[in-house]
């Protein structure tokens, strides 16, 4: 008796390519291992047999090899229309079995993976009939028949763990495998194929330029479906955090998306999709494992590609949080195996690229697409405003109309009654949001020049524009919630204290003044302090953790901000997914202590939170991440011909002295900087 086998089982319709894909994916996994393939056209008991068909191979093929059995079974004689020799299949490390009914629900248990194949209706036919010519015209209708019949009662597609829609164009395999790598079903058999991830060159080129950054993103990823710019547009940050921006799509043979619901992770590559159960952190874990990277010395950035989005505030779930639903993705991120990073400080261009058959190709188009930025900016209009050929014709010519999810005695009532639970000890400080949406017409808004307004009208050093499956992210945040290095060096940079800008400069430094010597903003920032310390600590080196700023007033477009800075070093071994959970949310967005506050929190807003108090950065192949709190953030969802749907979250921590008229103001001088870059006003009332 041998080890039992790992089964893969490669389903779908008559005419998918499930053979052709699974002869392919046989012999790649042989690189590594022994392979058995096996065929159900070989046992199906005539034109009119797919049913006992699935019976037979369930009971006389998996059974035994689940066992590590030798299988015994009876094939089919299609020329005789009777039961042909007697044949064996052997067990070995994997098992392939393909056909229709292979993943059906009598084999279910036998299987340790299922990919369904798919294509559409009449490519399947034009295929089959060219494979197997005259013998299968006559029955085409008769076996379709059966097909939909089973699937009728028997959803193998909705129960798959990886989908595939096979264009016959060579790239399902490789993108089969690859989404096959995010299975924990498979992580034990498929390492061998994770480590050669890690032995692809990076090629890294340098431009010694300095391209307008939205003219560069809109040139390259303007008719990407899904694309991130991590835009340092405050690139005069004293605190150096503006030097880099990165612009990425999901383009290229390593290209990936992901998209996280409730406990259901999903990744597309390519044309192939799967689907994993289980927390986001959990796969984050095993998705962003750190690689050896040989990048340029003189290369000062912190990402060496991987994957760059947002995670969304109702991740809270994972990490002490109640379980609440919202409508946007609760992560949504694309893998970049390829990306242009803008260095502001030195002037340069870096075009970062994995090795692929593509990736020469990539770097001559993204080469070309730098010089053309560089010479359309010599020919831009005075006024310094870029022309840009994706960016839409529609302007933001009405400005939407927002409202409000509490009036202003509403949301003072809430103020009062986190006052109430931190009075009774149980929070010190409740940090309350609220939201403003706007409906608008689908011609009504374009995200693209909805982001430029803002990056004009309030520049920041974390600021982002995300185009991902729908769902438009475009932040102007100032706020860095947790950067981890490469080298393991962590830092946190909350914010806690705000107040409006002055046109007057003497005004201006009043209020500035103000805001450094308040005792209740200087008590909230410290009590967050505290609160990241504690968070850091978890996965940080024992006497590491210390605060080399604290209640610092950094002064932005429309605001100054009281920030303070926590640094600490991550513990060799330690894992660097669990080390972002256990800062996550930030804690400048939830209050502390943090797990009870958030259920406070739940009770009072009433409202899941979405991308806002969630987290926009990167997670890069080199084990480094850097990622801003998603505050002073529109988000744009795409309904459609419904139109789209503006989301604004804004909000403020409460203390035991906070006066609910000065924390409503509060809130309404944060939504200044989104809502006067929109021609929009905070709602009445």
């Amino acid at each position: 008796m041998s080890p039992a086998p790992v089964i893969i089982a490669i389903d779908g319709r008559s005419g998918a390519g499930k053979t052709t894909l699974a002869i392919e994916l046989a012999a790649r996994l042989r690189d590594h291992r022994t392979v058995s393939l096996f065929h159900l056209e070989d046992i199906y008991p005539g034109w009119n047999g797919l049913a006992a068909g699935i019976d037979r191979y369930a009971a006389t093929v998996l059974a035994p090899l689940r066992r590590g059995a030798t299988a015994h079974w009876t094939s089919w004689d299609w020329e005789r229309h009777y039961d042909g020799e007697a044949r064996i299949t052997r067990p070995a490390d994997v098992v392939l079995v393909e056909g229709v009914g292979a993943a059906a629900a009598e084999a279910a248990p036998y299987l340790d993976a299922v990919i369904w194949t798919d294509a559409p209706d009449g490519a399947r036919k034009d295929r089959a009939l060219e494979r197997d010519g005259d013998t299968y015209a006559p029955y085409w209708e008769q076996w379709a028949e059966q097909e939909e019949a089973w699937l009728a009662g028997d959803d193998v597609p909705a129960r798959a763990d990886v989908r595939v829609l096979n264009h016959a164009d060579g790239a399902a395999p490789g993108r089969v495998l690859q989404a096959l790598l995010h299975l924990p079903a498979l992580a034990t058999l498929l390492h061998p194929e994770r480590q050669a991830r890690h032995a692809v060159p990076l090629h890294a080129e340098r431009i010694d330029a300095a391209p307008d950054p939205a003219r560069l993103f809109d040139a390259l990823y303007g008719g990407s479906q899904r694309a991130v710019w991590l835009d340092s547009s405050l690139t005069s940050d004293p605190a150096g955090r503006g030097r880099f921006s990165i612009l990425a799509d999901d383009g290229g043979s390593h290209g990936q998306s992901v998209l996280h619901r409730s406990g259901r992770t999903s990744i597309r590559a390519g044309a192939a999709a799967a689907t994993v159960e289980g927390g986001f952190f959990r796969w984050l874990d095993t998705a962003w494992d750190s690689r050896p990277l040989s990048s340029p010395d003189d290369y000062g950035c912190g990402f060496t590609l991987g994957w760059l989005g947002y995670l969304g505030y109702e991740l809270k779930r994972e990490t002490g949080g109640s379980d609440v639903a919202a409508d946007s993705p609760d992560a949504a991120l694309i893998f970049a195996g390829r990306a242009v990073v803008l260095d502001h400080a030195e002037g340069a261009v870096w075009l970062l690229a994995l090795e692929d058959p593509d990736a020469a190709g990539w770097l001559d188009m993204a080469r070309a697409a730098v010089n053309t930025a560089i010479n359309e900016a010599a020919r831009s209009p005075s006024d310094g405003t870029p022309v840009l050929k994706h960016a839409g014709s529609t302007k933001i010519a009405t400005p939407p109309v927002f409202a409000a999810r509490d009036t202003a005695a509403g949301y003072q009532a809430k103020i009062a009654a986190a006052g109430h639970q931190i009075a009774e000890g149980n929070s010190y400080e409740v940090c309350l949001t609220t939201a403003l949406t706007a409906e608008v017409p689908a011609d009504g808004v374009d995200p693209w020049e909805t982001y430029l307004a803002l990056r004009r009208r309030n520049p920041a050093p974390f600021a982002s524009f995300l185009r991902l499956d729908g769902v438009t992210v475009a932040s102007t945040s100032p706020e860095r919630f947790l950067r981890i290095t490469a080298g393991g060096a962590m830092r946190a940079e909350p914010i806690k204290g705000t107040r409006r800008r002055s046109a007057d400069p003497e005004a201006d430094r009043d209020l500035r003044d103000e805001l450094s010597a308040a005792p209740k903003d200087r008590a909230e920032n410290i009590m967050i302090v505290d609160l990241l310390r504690n968070d850091l600590s978890h996965f940080a080196v024992p006497g590491s953790v210390s605060v080399s700023r604290l209640c610092a007033v950094e002064s932005y477009a429309t605001v100054h901000q009281m920030v303070s800075t926590i640094d600490a070093r991550l513990r060799p071994g330690a894992s660097r997914a669990e080390a972002v959970a256990a800062c996550f949310p930030a804690g400048s967005m939830t209050g502390a202590p943090k797990v009870s506050t958030m259920a406070i929190l739940d009770h009072l807003e009433a409202a899941p939170r979405g991308v806002y108090s969630g987290a926009v950065g990167y997670f890069s192949l080199d084990g480094g991440t850097d990622l801003a709190v998603a505050i002073r953030t529109l988000v744009m969802h795409d309904d459609g011909a419904a139109g789209t749907t503006l989301s604004l979250g804004v909000g403020g921590a409460i203390t035991a002295d906070s006066d609910p008229a000065e924390e409503y103001e509060e809130i309404r001088t944060k939504a200044f900087g989104v809502l006067s870059a929109l021609g929009s006003v905070f709602p009445p009332g």
